[in-house]
């Protein structure tokens, strides 16, 4: 399993292809490839490759799926015994970004179709449990 460590927003994300994480906003619009350089650290099987502060030549390509704005926050603020009452609420904008590909040194060592084949999904139900609940 390959990963990588970036900083995005000021914040950092461990972050693996061919999955989608939301991040602070981006100034991209919807369906358009982002290329992320600022990365932490790169592993890739036993290989582990760990920046001062960015690892030299990695880069993890995205897709940008969409923006939203996350779930609001309330902040109230009140001096007990004063009078003075404050209610603000805070609405954070959000990029939901697909993770494609980990590259290092130009070669990609990690594609998001890479995951899809070593995760076979399995979807049945036993004869067992379908037929329980119809007996009585």
């Amino acid at each position: 399993m390959s990963y990588a460590i970036i900083e995005t927003g000021g914040k950092q994300v461990r972050v693996e292809p061919g999955r989608f994480y939301d991040i602070e906003l981006l100034p991209v619009e919807a369906d358009e490839k982002v290329t992320i350089d600022k990365v932490l650290l790169v592993k890739h099987e036993d290989d582990i490759h760990v920046g001062q502060p960015w690892v030299e030549g990695a880069t993890v390509e995205g897709t940008v799926l969409r923006h939203f704005r996350g779930r609001k926050v309330i902040v109230y603020k009140m001096r007990p015994k004063k009078k003075t009452r404050k209610k603000r609420g805070h609405r954070q904008e959000i990029t939901r970004l697909m993770i494609n590909s980990i590259a290092l040194n130009g070669s990609v060592i990690a594609e998001s179709s890479d995951v899809q084949k070593e995760t076979p999904v399995l979807v049945s139900e036993s004869p067992s449990e379908a037929g329980a609940g119809e007996s009585e």
